[in-house]
């Protein structure tokens, strides 16, 4: 029993490393790359950003104007500022106006890596890796996938967006161990739970998955009806380019993909979310793991804020009878949708607390 009891405490403490680990993850990477931006600032070869990017991609980019002269300094004492912060979130417990500072520039931070500085060439390249793996015995796509989807620019993005989530963890860390609550589960000793509690997160967590369900499905409708040769919110010629070139298919291949992440969507409030169902060889009648589709769900959620910002910045907003009709306008609800969708699984399966109680 004594045993028992003992390796229990010890997984629970392996879980709980997140929150001394993420603070100073971020201030490190803080540190390497205000570095990089040290190194572009003199003149360093591989900026990636503005100038230095794809040309066709700069209109989209949130940098799509930055110089390695003006932008690469910034980005240097940006990284030297993240460095002295993250010892900070890490070892002293500030109130106050302090405190509020704090987390003011660590939340920034992570947003500003998560979802302003990537854009949609992220979506597209995780997106794109199973669909080129999947044709590679035969040949198709007729492209290096390194060359079309990942190039260093947007493997720049995703070391961008890997940042952003350690800034995250480290303002989460944080915020709970500074308010007093367990830096475990998030709770507070003696408050009520009230809309965290589990009948009211499987309320509005439900609502919330099935947009994150509807949202790809629209997209994915209007893909697969270009590769079926209907014009759908699009014109005839520029259907037939689509179809010449070949890229409606990878469309269609993509629209795929939504669909599948839209009905997975609806697991974070059914029961087959919960227990494997019956066609999951070796798996069937288990429990599934919390912890499985909170860490997966979560990095979609990431991937998908960063094509959502790209879509408010590339969509005409002035014309109604355009961005109603168009699938990627609603990319940001996606995003909104399955993180609170993914917020509300947590909150209903995390159960009782092994650290607080």
């Amino acid at each position: 029993m004594d045993t028992t009891i003992t390796q229990e405490k010890a997984r629970w403490a392996r879980r709980e490393r997140w929150a001394r680990w993420a603070a100073p993850a971020a201030g490190v990477w803080s540190l390497g790359y205000g570095a990089l931006g040290l190194w572009w600032s003199r003149g360093g070869p591989g900026f990636p950003f503005g100038e230095g990017d794809v040309p066709d991609a700069r209109a989209e980019s949130f940098l799509g104007s930055a110089t390695a002269a003006g932008t690469a300094p910034v980005i240097a004492v940006l990284g030297a500022g993240g460095a002295l912060l993250a010892p900070l979130l890490a070892l002293v417990r500030p109130r106050g106006v302090l405190r509020a500072l704090a987390l003011v520039s660590a939340w920034s931070a992570a947003f500003t890596l998560v979802a302003l500085v990537p854009d949609a060439r992220v979506l597209l390249a995780l997106a794109y890796a199973p669909i080129f793996l999947a044709g590679a015995p035969w040949g198709w796509p007729d492209a290096d996938y390194f060359e079309v989807a990942l190039p260093w620019p947007v493997l720049n993005l995703l070391v961008c967006l890997a940042g952003g989530v350690l800034w995250g963890a480290a303002a989460l860390a944080f915020q709970r161990r500074t308010r007093g609550a367990c830096e475990s589960c998030g709770r507070v000793e003696g408050r009520a739970p009230g809309w965290a509690s589990p009948a009211s997160a499987e309320r509005w967590g439900r609502r919330a998955a099935y947009v994150a369900f509807a949202v790809p499905l629209f997209y994915a409708v209007v893909r697969w009806a270009w590769a079926l040769g209907i014009p759908l919110l699009l014109s005839e010629r520029d259907l037939d380019g689509l179809h010449r070139s070949g890229l409606v298919w990878a469309g269609a291949a993509l629209a795929t993909l939504a669909a599948i992440g839209g009905v997975l969507a609806l697991g974070l409030t059914q029961r087959w979310g919960e227990i494997w169902p019956r066609w999951v060889v070796g798996l069937a009648g288990r429990r599934v793991p919390p912890a499985f589709p909170v860490v997966f769900a979560s990095l979609v959620t990431a991937v998908l804020a960063s094509a959502g910002a790209t879509a408010v910045r590339i969509t005409d907003w002035s014309d109604p009878a355009a961005w109603l009709l168009s699938p990627m306008a609603y990319w940001p609800l996606w995003a909104v949708a399955l993180g609170v969708a993914t917020l509300g699984y947590h909150l209903r399966r995390r159960g009782r607390c092994r650290r607080c109680g």
